[in-house]
């Protein structure tokens, strides 16, 4: 983004405040050199500079002031702000335009003439000034060969935006000067990097003066660990198993409590009002409808938390090396890896963060694959299902937690697959390198998880209270109506006879056969709704995956959101004949339910079905529509779209028919 500086309809920026980690200094004042070479006003805010110190080492600022040129200001979490702010501000008074102060850091000569033979390609239109320089050598090394397509927003449009094409012929031409200095053997960016790097060894030692060096050795001790291609992903399993085991187990009173709060709610709310449409809408199609889902969040919480933990450590990022070699294998840039690990709390923000990476192939495959990940809006349909295999308190303590990573493996390993398969056919050109800076390990702050968490279940909460519920309302009307069936008119007549006869029984009799022809009424009417005719339509294409017309039913609401399938199979199964009831939870009606026969509904076959469905199907409008807005139009959602279902019904139908012919009920 530096280099589009002064590029319209870019804004060039009046002073830059550069952030800079003081224990990883040696990495990172490259892209210090790099803004640099912008020729604007900077100021740099040192962090971690008593994290430093702690270590035994300190950062000497004149030293480093000096060098760069530019105002370096320690900050320390609050503290050292307002003598930042008074830095911006002095800069801001001092023309920086006839080029970087500091100590210069010369271009090869190999860089130098293919720079200054693209300097005769800029736009008129363009800013032209210290800046240019740096673009120029930005748009040669970040662009490749190969790449069909410029860096920039993929929605803009010649028409509405002139200097579109400028941008494009600009990045032609600089794509045919690189491609000329790679047949002449000049390696553009290995030159380039390594000056720069040149710059900073012969420098590094100035800059910090160093103390013990045990915490060094203790860290590469750890990493040679953690980073070891198989103990590594062992551990990073391991850990994870062991979390979502902790997760289930803690979580579940805590499930409990809101169940019953939820139950509690439901049953007041009955007893309040008198029998109407009114009140079936409020207890079955928002109490309970919503309640199902937000019953889900102590689980939620608790993984957040645990990822935040995780990424505060500084070992999220260590996870992006180890999985940077397969990665790399399947066609993927391992710069995707950020997009996908944020893909693990919402595919919309992931999307959004593909922006980062430059070339549009990569972009494109990464959005493609990017809904793959397991997101937190899948976590409530797969604790539903898990509940309904190993019901708390039963089954195998591990396995709960074992099939949780199960499935964050397989969403892996799904989107690895695709990305192998899309990465040689439709979209064939060679990844980028990652370039990874691994931070030091250090202890998590509690506030910042917090906040981290705090945002990320502020999303969910936000979901629920909208989406969902605008859904599950929606499926509430589909599933109530119409009314005056014929089954249902013959339970009400029976009904109107009983009460006729109530004198002749005893009262418990009298309530019992009510109850029963209430629940028929009930049963007779879901089942002549718009949204039943809908599921009996679609069922004979889904009972090979071994799901009913209801849950069908669930599968239309959840094309909206995931979630919208735990509320939907809550509305269908409160109004099956339990308007009238206590309610009761929805991890025990699941477990209750029956097919035609008698035989079970929720079998393990049928539960790791559901599961492998939701992993891999696109439902979610908010991801189709964010793909669209990144990709600039309709044919890659579409293609998105089409190719996940086909491959969720597909996997689905293996799982269920293959553990059938294994001998699984």
């Amino acid at each position: 983004m530096l280099a589009t500086a002064g590029i319209p309809p870019a804004p060039k920026p009046d002073a830059i405040v550069l952030v800079l980690d003081a224990t990883e200094l040696g990495r990172q004042l490259y892209l210090a050199l790099q803004v640099r070479e912008l020729g604007l006003p900077t100021v740099v805010a040192l962090t971690m500079v008593d994290v430093l110190e702690r270590s035994g080492d300190r950062c000497e600022i004149e030293q480093l002031t000096e060098a760069l040129g530019m105002s370096v200001v320690p900050v320390r979490g609050s503290k050292g702000l307002e003598a930042l702010g008074q830095a911006v501000e002095r800069s801001l008074e001092v023309s920086q335009l006839k080029g970087p102060r500091g100590e210069a850091c010369e271009d090869p000569a190999d860089v130098a003439d293919p720079v200054n033979t693209l300097s005769v390609e800029v736009p008129n239109s363009w800013s032209r000034g210290q800046e240019q320089r740096a673009r120029e050598i930005a748009r040669l090394t970040l662009i490749q060969v190969d790449d069909t397509a410029a860096p920039g927003p993929r929605t803009t449009n010649d028409s509405a935006d002139p200097t579109a094409s400028e941008r494009r012929a600009f990045h032609d031409r600089a794509r045919t000067i690189r491609a000329e200095a790679r047949s002449n053997g000049v390696d553009l960016d290995q030159a380039l990097i390594a000056a720069r790097y040149r710059w900073i060894d012969e420098r590094l030692e100035r800059f910090v003066s160093h103390g013990k060096t045990d915490h060094l050795k203790r860290s590469d001790r750890i990493d040679s660990v953690l980073l070891h291609p198989v103990f590594g992903l062992a551990i990073f399993a391991l850990l994870m198993t062991l979390a979502f085991q902790a997760l289930f187990a803690g979580a579940d009173p805590m499930i409990g409590w809101i169940e019953s709060a939820v139950a509690w709610v439901a049953d007041g709310t009955q007893s309040l009002l008198e029998p109407s449409l009114f009140r079936e809408f409020l207890v079955s199609g928002v109490i309970e409808g919503v309640g199902a889902v937000v019953v889900f969040l102590p689980q939620i919480i608790m993984i957040f938390l645990f990822l935040g933990f995780l990424e505060d450590t500084g070992y999220m990022a260590r996870v992006v090396y180890l999985v940077d070699r397969v990665m790399r294998l399947v066609g993927l840039n391992g710069r995707a890896f950020v997009p996908m690990l944020s893909g693990f709390a919402c595919a919309v923000p992931a999307i959004l963060a593909t922006r980062t990476m430059e070339r549009r192939r990569d972009r494109l495959l990464t959005i493609l694959v990017v809904p793959l990940m397991t997101c937190s809006a899948r976590l409530p349909v797969y604790g539903l299902m898990i509940a309904a295999m190993y019901p708390p308190g039963e089954g195998s303590s591990l396995a709960q937690g074992a099939l949780m990573t199960g499935m964050y493996l397989f969403s892996i390993a799904a989107a690895m697959f695709v990305a192998g398969l899309i990465g040689r056919t439709i979209l064939k050109q060679k990844p980028s390198p990652l370039v990874q800076q691994v931070p030091p390990y250090r202890r998590p702050e509690l506030m910042s998880v917090l906040r981290s968490m705090q945002r990320r279940v502020g999303i969910f909460l936000k979901e629920a209270g909208t989406v969902i519920l605008a859904c599950t309302v929606l499926m509430w009307g589909l599933l109530s109506f119409p009314r005056d069936s014929e089954g249902e008119r013959a339970a009400e007549t029976q009904l109107e006879q009983l009460e006729q006869r109530a004198e002749e029984l005893e009262p418990e009799d009298l309530e019992t056969q009510v109850a029963e022809l209430e629940k028929a009424a009930a049963s007779a009417r879901l089942r002549n709704s718009y949204a039943a005719r809908f599921g009996k339509t679609l069922e004979p294409t889904i009972q090979p995956l071994g799901y009913d017309w209801q849950i069908g039913v669930g599968l239309l609401g959840a094309f909206a959101a995931r979630e919208v399938f735990v509320s939907t199979m809550a509305v269908v199964y409160g109004l099956d004949g339990e308007s009238d009831e206590q309610s009761r939870p929805l991890r025990t009606a699941i477990r209750e339910q029956r097919r035609e026969d008698g035989s079970k509904l929720y079998t393990a076959r049928t539960c790791l079905s559901l599961m492998i469905f939701f992993a891999l199907a696109c439902q979610c409008l908010s991801t189709v529509a964010a793909a669209r807005r990144e990709t600039g139009g309709f044919r890659w959602p579409i293609f998105m779209m089409i190719y996940m279902t086909a491959l969720a019904y597909g996997s689905s139908f293996v799982v269920y028919q293959g553990m059938g012919l294994l001998g699984f009920e």
